[in-house]
């Protein structure tokens, strides 16, 4: 009877072998990661753009607008400069259409925060820079038309309001005082697109409510109510400018102690 053929042990790899595995392992994975990147992040788009690919004619007008308002500060194809102004890109024709419409930017000078001013672009010159800046890198776009409380549930839009929005800007979209000298802006001279606008992108102390943490139909309500506001006459007596229930419960309380201690007084004199 014949014994099989003992097979040869392999060797054990040594310890430099291993190493020298797993770093090509590693430099493998490093390649296709930075290859995904290069393939799909906003920038690769302002290199085309850089490169001569063609504009549609409203992001063309944009650019000859953006060169001589904005490239002084956040540079050439909006890549931003060091000390003077971010990057643009990614950031979406929605944020630049709410920065510019509002006459936040361009900025005079560097402060705690942006102030809404008088524009100094039409609203369509801002659409145009807003247009050129989409196409370089994309980003959050508003939806079309002026009207974006139309079919929005203002109760609803109210109860979404004071727990997402309230405690800055107080109950009754006066606004109200942050940290650093920084403050929740008014929301009285706010358009329907400004609101819209800024929840999508966050300017500055807000955060960013994306269609994920706010529906378009949520936001529409929030809108709703927010312009609701506006017309709303009080028919409940007086509304003390609606800042909350906390200093109309004060202003009762003081009232109410002043006029008892007042009618006890008169009582006791009388006696």
């Amino acid at each position: 009877m014949t014994r099989a053929p003992e097979r040869k042990a392999r060797r054990p790899r040594t310890r430099l072998r291993r190493r020298i595995g797993a770093a090509a392992r590693l430099i493998g994975a490093l390649v296709i990661v930075g290859g995904l990147y290069t393939a799909f992040a906003p920038g690769s788009q302002a290199s085309d753009r850089a490169s001569g690919a063609p504009l549609a004619p409203a992001a063309a007008e944009g650019k000859q607008l953006y060169d001589t308002t904005c490239i002084s500060c956040h540079g050439r194809n909006a890549e931003g400069v060091p000390g003077r102004g971010p990057s643009l890109i990614g950031v979406g024709s929605a944020a630049v259409e709410f920065q510019v419409g509002t006459g936040r930017m361009p900025l005079a000078r560097q402060e705690a925060q942006a102030e809404r001013k008088q524009p100094q672009l039409t609203i369509d010159e801002a659409r145009q820079i807003g247009a050129y800046i989409q196409e370089l890198g994309g980003g959050p776009q508003l939806p079309p038309g002026d009207n974006l409380r139309e079919g929005g549930d203002i109760a609803r839009g109210g109860e979404l309001f004071r727990i997402n929005c309230s405690s800055c800007h107080a109950f009754s979209t006066g606004g109200g005082a942050l940290s650093s000298g920084k403050d929740a802006p008014s929301l009285k001279e706010s358009t329907d697109r400004d609101i819209y606008a800024a929840m999508l992108t966050g300017p500055q102390n807000m955060p960013v409510f994306g269609d994920n943490q706010l529906t378009p139909q949520e936001k529409r309500d929030i809108i709703a109510y927010v312009q609701n506001l506006k017309s709303d006459q009080d028919p409940g007596g007086w509304g003390m400018g609606r800042y909350g229930p906390v200093p109309e419960g004060i202003a009762i309380f003081l009232i109410g102690m002043v006029a008892l201690i007042l009618t006890t007084l008169w009582i006791s004199g009388k006696s």
